[in-house]
């Protein structure tokens, strides 16, 4: 996510911070730097322009050439524009009083949308909020079916009608209804996606929104179009008054324009962003971090916030004393690794951590690779549960089984087990740590 446009913002003010003072030309290379960095991942030129302008008038009012720190200044000021320009607050989802506060999900064809329900779905009834889907696309082959097995696999209601027997303004008032009836806390309708701005369909969609009246209308648009995303919202909100946006597809080849000029463009707040195909992957936006994840400071907030939502207490306890009595086995690892990938990529985690996201140009994309932990699973589902609780017993002919059963080499099973054996030793130093913290502690903020 924004990774191009990471590492050129970052290439050009770390000559700053690497002076000891600074000069008017140093920081008009600098200006110069950040706004080809910008325009290249297709921020619009106007936004650019004006980006480019405040900082440049708030860096002439201030006392950056006398600064003992003056690169470090420029950064600051740079992430204070960014979060300007993306928003500066975040935009959480509009509650109606009364039941069932309804969302309407509008967008192109091929944006994700459906995917985007239950996403949605999955995050409004982690906050204890009873959801119901509700499949108003008649136009897509499948998109019944795809909504109804995406609710089956997240166990999340889904209303849906014979597609030769209704119509998407049927479906929208029957699920209203019934909704209402049942007394949902929320109504989430899919509708039809747009393959272009066709008038007969957008005039299909305000029909929909006087009869379910929602609290809110979120536009669906993939990240990867760039300005085009930008101008489909403008002309959706021209026509529906919509009250959000979603970004899909942000763990793609995205260069970061759309995010970066929605906003400023449109008027319209970025309420949450899709980063993968899996339900879990899909977060709330808050201009703050996302600043700071472009500047390479990490995103320590969300990275809490997604180790909360992985971790249970009861689990957070076992594997706690399971470290107090150096009991943590291969058994264990695996399931860390478990929970590990419901808190997104390892290029994601990496660019959360303070002062890690600067190392990922320099080390091998290998090394970041998700498949390289699919490796290591496979190395230890290949182990017996002896082996996996006494690593010690693995001998050659047990090397080469693992091996064999993994679709690995007999060096990749010691690499494995060497490197295990130094995460144990570290474990140990932690866990007899006078000053450190619990694992309950540290994920508690109660």
């Amino acid at each position: 996510m924004f990774e191009t446009l990471s590492e050129k913002l970052n290439l050009s003010l770390s000559k700053l911070t690497r002076k000891g003072k600074i000069s008017q030309k140093d920081l008009d290379l600098s200006l110069r730097d950040v706004r080809m960095s910008l325009l290249e991942a297709d921020v619009d030129y106007k936004v650019t322009k004006q980006f480019i302008g405040n900082l440049k008038n708030k860096l002439d009012r201030s006392d950056i050439f006398s600064s003992l720190t003056p690169g470090q200044s420029v950064i600051k000021y740079v992430q204070d524009e960014l979060i300007e320009i993306l928003g500066t607050n975040s935009s959480d989802i509009n509650k109606s009083k009364i039941r069932p506060s309804t969302i309407l999900l509008v967008g192109l064809q091929g944006t994700g949308k459906t995917t985007t329900a239950a996403k949605l779905a999955l995050y409004l009834r982690n906050q204890k909020n009873s959801v119901l889907l509700s499949a108003c696309d008649l136009q897509r082959p499948g998109a019944i079916e795809q909504l109804n097995q995406l609710g089956k696999e997240l166990n999340i209601p889904v209303f849906s009608q014979d597609k030769n027997k209704t119509s998407p303004l049927k479906i929208a008032k029957d699920s209203k209804d019934y909704a209402i009836k049942e007394n949902y806390d929320f109504l989430i309708l899919d509708t039809a996606g747009r393959i272009s701005i066709d008038e007969i369909l957008m005039d299909e969609l305000v029909k929909i929104k006087e009869i379910v009246d929602p609290s809110e209308i979120l536009l669906v648009l993939d990240s990867m179009t760039g300005q085009d995303a930008v101008n489909s919202g403008s002309v959706f909100n021209d026509l529906l008054g919509v009250t959000g946006v979603i970004l899909t597809k942000m763990d793609g080849d995205a260069r970061g324009g759309a995010a970066l000029s929605m906003k400023n463009k449109t008027g319209l707040p970025i309420k949450f962003i899709g980063l993968g195909e899996k339900s879990h992957q899909f977060e709330q936006f808050y201009p703050d971090r996302m600043a700071s994840r472009i500047l390479g400071m990490g995103d320590i907030q969300t990275l809490i916030e997604k180790a909360e939502s992985s971790y249970d207490a009861e689990n957070l306890e076992i594997l706690e004393n399971k470290l107090k009595k150096d009991e943590f086995d291969l058994n264990d690892l695996l399931e860390q690794f478990k929970t590990l990938k419901k808190m997104g990529s390892m290029s994601d985690i990496v660019g959360m951590i303070p002062g890690l996201n600067n190392l990922r140009g320099k080390i091998k994309n290998s090394e970041l690779n998700d498949d390289k932990l699919k490796y290591t699973e496979a190395i230890i589902l290949s182990m017996t549960p002896s082996e996996r609780k006494n690593p010690s017993i693995i001998n050659g002919s047990r090397r080469k089984r693992i091996a064999n059963g993994s679709g690995t080499s007999p060096s990749e099973i010691n690499q494995l087990l060497n490197q295990f054996k130094q995460m144990q030793k570290m474990m140990r130093r932690l866990s007899k740590g006078k000053s450190q913290r619990s694992l309950m502690e540290m994920f508690n903020r109660k």
